[in-house]
């Protein structure tokens, strides 16, 4: 093995870690060498950690905030302590490119400590009641308690953050949180969730508030099913979100479902810079993250000449192994996902578009793609392709092209190259996303901002201060000092 696990073995349900007796093996996707054997739930283990969950959902609403500080702010400590082993083993369970785990750690602190720091914004506001005539008298005021427990599930391109992204909000509001990883990419997500029970057994709170179950679809369903919930926070494919939204209700569910991001390219936008943005958020992570550049839509008097600078760019594109610092571009999750990206390409390749940069794969990694005049109606710009590939389209003007980009059943992030402020300000006002990105990739995320989309990109916003927001409830206080009689 590649790896010896730093957590006990078993899952970390309730106070202690239970042994299933089940494994599966995790294998390195860039050359299939077995990194660990991981343990595998079942619904019966789903459904013991829901009930531990709900045992300590009171005394966990009631830890004090110095107590939910300093567990986040332990996990902290502790992870920034082992920062390049889990940069390693980042690496090997999810075949990312060294530089983007090291990335996703940086960014996986800094989320802990915000979350930390957000639980001394956690309060309410007094109200004027007697804006009324009837409330004179009457003194008011608001306070957020948490919604009760919490069920995360994250997907397999950033499984430590995106795990992250669900424990420190739920922790930071007060309410217990049972965590799913993807079943490709269990490890990190079990090693930071010890972290996490440790540091907060440490602060004085109990280990269950903090759990983790994996498995299959089966406990999926178990998990997000059950009426006691308080919300459910889902990181994952449209599809599935859509049927854990309707499958959960009338449970509250926040969904991050992904999209296919664009990058509109305006006449007089740098083009340089255009072209360095699609190469470098087009093709980090391998391509899959969801507000990777997937569609360019540039404006026609501009085509051939950012057609050439983006052209001249993709040979510096490094591929190989994913643990060298150069490499850009490795091997997707697994063989099936890479089919897949290979297939939509030929498919849109027979569709009319044309290749401009690679188009197969080599020992099993795709090579960095750009597809020119990919047609609508094609996977590869209708959907998420979740894969190194870039399609771009040209359309006669912003209007056009806007109406592009509004045109996606998808709503996360887009961003525009221009140096008008006026087409910026446009943008921010007319295209139906979560995020308009002006002369920056799509794929900019500060963890402390509202992160999150429109449409069939999902519903909800995380980032520590609005997730903590998501998973807390209002409760209004309405007092009468002296009881008015009559």
């Amino acid at each position: 093995m590649l790896f010896t696990p730093e957590f006990p073995a078993g899952l970390p349900i309730g106070d202690g870690w239970v042994v299933t007796g089940q494994e599966q093996d995790v294998r390195f996707p860039y050359d299939d060498a077995l990194v660990a054997k991981a343990p595998v739930g079942d619904v019966a283990s789903a459904h013991t950690a829901l009930e531990e969950a709900l045992a300590v959902r009171r005394q966990v609403g009631r830890l004090p905030s110095h107590v939910r500080r300093a567990a986040l702010l332990g996990a902290h400590d502790a992870l920034a302590q082992r920062r390049d082993d889990v940069v390693h083993l980042l690496v090997l369970e999810t075949g990312k490119p060294l530089v983007d785990c090291e990335v996703e750690v940086e960014r996986t602190l800094l989320t802990l400590r915000t979350a930390a720091e957000e639980v001394a914004r956690l309060h309410g506001e007094t109200v004027p009641l007697d804006l009324l005539p009837s409330g004179e008298g009457l003194q008011g005021f608001w306070v957020r308690k948490p919604i009760g427990v919490v069920v995360g599930i994250a997907g397999f391109n950033y499984p430590l953050l995106l795990a992250t992204h669900k424990v420190a909000p739920a922790l930071a509001a007060g309410c217990p949180v049972v965590v799913k990883p993807a079943p490709q990419t269990p490890l990190t997500t079990l090693w930071l969730v010890h972290l996490v029970r440790e540091a907060l057994v440490a602060a004085g709170g109990p280990a269950a508030a903090v759990q983790l179950v994996t498995g299959g679809p089966d406990v999926g369903a178990a998990l997000t099913t059950d009426r006691r919930l308080g919300a459910v926070s889902f990181t994952g494919s449209a599809a599935v979100g859509h049927r854990i939204a309707r499958d959960a209700a009338p449970t509250k569910v926040l969904l991050e479902l992904g999209s296919n991001a664009a990058l509109v390219v305006a006449p007089d936008a740098d083009l340089e810079a255009a072209a360095d943005a699609v190469v470098r958020g087009g093709y980090y992570a391998s391509g899959q993250a969801c507000i990777s550049v997937q569609r360019v839509v540039v404006v026609d008097a501009v085509r051939e000449r950012f057609l050439d600078l983006l052209a001249a760019r993709m040979g510096r594109v490094v591929v190989g192994d994913p643990r060298s610092p150069d490499t850009r571009v490795s091997a997707l999750i697994d063989a099936a996902s890479t089919q897949r990206v290979l297939t939509w390409v030929d498919e849109a390749r027979d569709g009319g578009a044309r290749v401009v940069s690679g188009g197969g794969a080599d020992g099993g990694v795709i090579t960095p793609t750009v597809l020119v005049d990919a047609p609508s109606g094609s996977a590869v710009w209708d959907e998420e392709i979740f894969g190194p590939v870039v399609a771009v389209q040209s359309v006669p003007d912003i209007d056009a092209a806007f109406a592009v980009v509004n045109a996606s059943r998808y709503g996360l992030h887009a961003s525009v190259y221009t140096g008008s402020l006026d087409t910026a300000f446009r943008a921010i006002e007319e295209l139906e996303v979560g995020g308009v990105v002006v002369n920056e990739v799509p794929g900019f995320r500060s963890d402390v901002m509202p992160y999150g989309g429109v449409k069939d990109s999902g519903a909800g916003r995380e980032g520590p201060r609005f997730a903590i927001e998501e998973l807390t409830v209002t409760r209004m206080a309405i007092i009468r000092p002296t009881a008015k009689r009559g």
